[in-house]
């Protein structure tokens, strides 16, 4: 029986370097998180977290926007 060479031991990457790695080109997602990046949140209302009010959470307001446009759609 021949010897079946394995994969290196010492490699480095297992799995893709970014999380844009694992999203096709053609994915929605990226329209909105282009088109998210190219507005101006602060013109529009939105808020930035201050800490101060009891309820808010922590989170990037583009992040959330992004996440609300992709379940809408």
């Amino acid at each position: 029986m021949p010897f079946i060479l394995g994969e290196d031991r010492k490699q480095i990457n297992l799995l893709p370097y970014t999380l844009d790695d694992y999203v096709i080109e053609d994915n929605p997602v990226r329209v909105i998180d282009a088109y998210v990046d190219s507005l101006n949140l602060e013109e529009l209302g939105f808020v930035i977290f201050s800490g101060n009010s009891a309820g808010q959470k922590p989170y990037r307001r583009q992040d959330l926007l992004k996440l609300y446009i992709y379940i809408v759609i």
